[in-house]
C-alpha cells in the first residue's frame, strides 16, 4: 500500500513537471473563441432565447433542463453512497430516492410543458424507439452497442 502511494505521489510529479508547460490563460482565450456568442454574451443568449421562444418556452425548458440535471445528481449521489459508501439501502433511503425521482419527474413535465409535447407522447415514443432498437423484444448488447443511423 505504502509502495503504491509512493509510486502515485512520484508520478504525480512527473505530470506536475509536464503541466507547468501548459499555459492556461492561452486555453482561456482559445475556449472563448470556440464558444458560441450565446455563451459569451448576455445579449446574444437573450436574442436567441426570444427567437426560440416562438416556437417553445425557454424559461421552462430551462428550468426543466437545469432541473432534471440537478435532481438526476442528487438521485444519484444517493445511489453512490449506496453502492460504493456503505449507506444503508434502508426504507428511509428508498423514500428519499422517491422524493428525488418526483423532483425529476416535476422538471420533466415542465420540459414537455416548454416543448409543447404531451407527455403520453413522449413516453409512447420512447416505447416505439425501444421497440425498434431491441427487435427480439428484450435487451441485447449487440443492438445497444450498433445503432441502426438515426437511432438516438
Amino acid at each position: 500500500m505504502i509502495f503504491r502511494i509512493c509510486k502515485i505521489l512520484v508520478c504525480s510529479k512527473e505530470k506536475e513537471a509536464k503541466l507547468s508547460n501548459v499555459d492556461l490563460n492561452k486555453y482561456k482565450d482559445f475556449v472563448k473563441e470556440v464558444t458560441s456568442e450565446q455563451s459569451n454574451n448576455v445579449a446574444h443568449m437573450h436574442h436567441r432565447m426570444v427567437e426560440i421562444s416562438e416556437k417553445v418556452n425557454p424559461a421552462l425548458l430551462l428550468t426543466g433542463a437545469i432541473g432534471i440535471a440537478s435532481e438526476g445528481g442528487e438521485f444519484s449521489e444517493i445511489v453512490k453512497k449506496c453502492i460504493f459508501q456503505g449507506k444503508p439501502m434502508d426504507d428511509e433511503t428508498i423514500f428519499h430516492c422517491k422524493r428525488e425521482l418526483g423532483d425529476i419527474m416535476w422538471y420533466w413535465i415542465n420540459s414537455c410543458r416548454a416543448l409543447g409535447l404531451d407527455p403520453n407522447e413522449v413516453i409512447e415514443e420512447n416505447v416505439n424507439k425501444l421497440k425498434a432498437r431491441y427487435p427480439g423484444g428484450e435487451f441485447d448488447v449487440h443492438y445497444s452497442e450498433n445503432r441502426k443511423d438515426g437511432d438516438l
